[in-house]
């Protein structure tokens, strides 16, 4: 059983990665600056290409990683990169206006924050459901909250620093969070005794074809969060006459209601079914990607409201992608959260890239988010066929296998 200590640390971690995650989108109006690193909607999106590709590769290697140098090693690897990220961003600066200096670094750099991101990530969310074995679901909700909240910090601290002239302080905050991570993390167990070493049970072995359900699901949600995340500034400032400041809101807008969202079914998800949230939310995600593909230019402050409600459709949907997948995939439950990641960044990806291109060559982010909506009704209709037998109130202990008829009882 982990200690409160623990717990909190890698409850902190999750709010330290938020911030990291969000560093790059948080500073894209100084990207595309032109008077700072001055990049291309092409070049802004093809930033995040090495981050999809290592984020890829080490969420699915995470889990074997695990079981061979343990889940302690594996966060703290994940932690490392994250600061070497940070630390390659910051140097960038010195050489911003020198495109083929500075542009390679920002890569570094964002293959660096994949890195972090693929192997930090699942690991926190195997490790806090080991810590919670019989509230698994509540307690991937919250780790993933402060995740959020940790986004939600991340444009707040570009504002104020892009004012006081120093943007860069951001970064270098968050690799001083990330130092005082690693040297704390170096000092305790961090261990998750039912995930690590399990292995699947006698005559189950391979990826059970349910597994691509779930598999599909998370690009879905990849290119509707990112979406959100990456666009929603430029949008601001490019297609509805938004300031910076305003542009900054409505990306802090939506990162504060994809916190506050998670937060919320936390709680809820106490007596309200899981599978009727499961379903609701990507329908509210249809209706924010219509009305921002309809908003007049004019109206910054419905777009932030907008941007916000977007949030809100976002929130559980990762985390309970992962929980339903480690209760319902039971014969891998230790590789879910790694091979959910995984296909969120393949969606993170091709919105983070495939959106510059279109941009550059005349498509508005008006008709984008237009098109984006029916990528979140494809994931409605899928959500019903991923949370098919979903326990309806409570959930059992990760990694043990359920019952395959729906448990009625009361969590306690």
């Amino acid at each position: 059983m982990a200690t409160r200590f623990e717990d909190r640390v890698v409850n902190l971690a999750g709010l330290v990665q938020g911030i990291t995650l969000v560093t790059f989108p948080a500073a894209s109006s100084i990207f595309t600056d032109p008077g700072e690193y001055d990049l291309s909607s092409t070049q802004y999106g093809a930033m995040f290409l090495p981050q999809v590709a290592t984020a890829i590769v080490t969420a699915l290697l995470g889990a074997r990683l695990a079981e061979r140098i343990s889940a302690k090693r594996v966060l703290m690897t994940g932690l490392t990169a994250n600061l070497a990220a940070m630390v390659v961003l910051v140097m960038s600066t010195a050489v911003e206006s020198e495109p083929a200096i500075a542009y390679p670094l920002l890569l570094v750099a964002t293959a660096c924050l994949g890195a972090g991101f693929g192997l930090t990530v699942p690991i926190l969310n195997t490790l806090v459901a080991a810590f919670h074995p019989r509230q698994s679901d509540r307690a991937v909700l919250v780790l993933n909250a402060l995740l959020g909240l940790g986004t939600v910090l991340a444009p707040v601290f570009v504002a104020v620093f892009v004012g006081l002239g120093v943007w860069w302080a951001l970064p270098l905050l968050s690799a001083t969070f990330l130092v005082v991570l690693v040297l704390v993390c170096a000092r305790l167990p961090l261990h998750a005794p039912a995930s690590e070493t399990r292995r699947s049970p006698a005559g189950q072995s391979g990826i059970p074809p349910r597994y691509w359900l779930f598999a599909a699901f998370a690009v879905l949600y990849g290119v509707c969060e990112t979406m959100n995340g990456n666009w929603s500034q430029l949008d601001m400032t490019t297609q509805l006459g938004g300031s910076s400041t305003q542009a900054a809101l409505a990306l802090t807008a939506f990162w504060a209601m994809v916190t506050v969202g998670r937060l919320l079914f936390a709680v809820v998800g106490r007596w309200a079914p899981t599978s009727v949230v499961y379903h609701l939310l990507p329908l509210l995600l249809v209706a924010t990607f219509t009305l921002t593909a309809f908003l007049p230019d004019d109206t910054p402050w419905l777009a932030i409201a907008t941007f916000g409600l977007a949030g809100l459709g976002c929130s559980a949907l990762l985390p309970l992608t992962i929980s339903l997948g480690q209760e319902r995939l039971t014969t891998m439950s230790t590789a879910v959260a790694g091979g959910v990641i995984a296909f969120y960044q393949v969606g993170y990806g091709v919105a983070a890239f495939g959106v510059g291109p279109l941009v550059d060559n005349g498509v508005s982010l008006s008709a984008i988010y237009g098109w984006t909506a029916l990528v979140a009704a494809a994931m409605a209709l899928l959500s019903f066929a991923v949370a098919r037998g979903a326990s309806a109130r409570g959930q059992a202990p990760a990694g043990q296998a359920r019952d395959s008829r729906p448990d009625r009882s009361r969590r306690t």
